[in-house]
């Protein structure tokens, strides 16, 4: 026996990839998230290709792996995909205590996030003849 299969969350022209325990706070993590969302796979990849931020490598490789999942997992088409929508999540804060004068501590908070991106197959726009 085992368990059923759980039914698939995404439409059948959709294709996600997931990177999780990124060394960022969410908030740094958002914008370079708004960057990419809406914008086809091409245009997000040069974007992210020239962000100046250091987590936006980390962005890309993500935005690669979704693409590569649509591409293998679902036969979808590479020219048509757009980047449905990045969400980014917390995940775990590392507290650390730094030192101060007369005995005292300072807190110091690591936030790592995680990052959802799913691709979406454009439709093809039909002209009136």
């Amino acid at each position: 026996m085992g368990k059923p299969a759980t039914p698939r969350r995404l439409g059948d022209d959709e294709a996600q990839a997931v990177g999780r325990s990124l060394r960022v706070s969410p908030r740094k993590l958002d914008l370079v998230a708004a960057l990419i969302r809406g914008k086809g796979v091409e245009a997000a990849l040069a974007e992210l290709a020239f962000c100046r931020r250091r987590i936006a490598g980390d962005v890309r490789k993500v935005l690669q792996s979704a693409v590569a999942n649509a591409e293998n997992n679902h036969q979808l088409d590479v020219d048509r995909l757009v980047v449905a929508s990045a969400s980014v999540g917390k995940a775990l804060v590392m507290k650390r205590w730094n030192p101060r004068a007369r005995g005292r501590m300072a807190r110091i908070r690591r936030p790592f996030s995680n990052i959802t991106v799913v691709v979406r197959e454009r439709e093809e726009r039909r002209e009136k003849a």
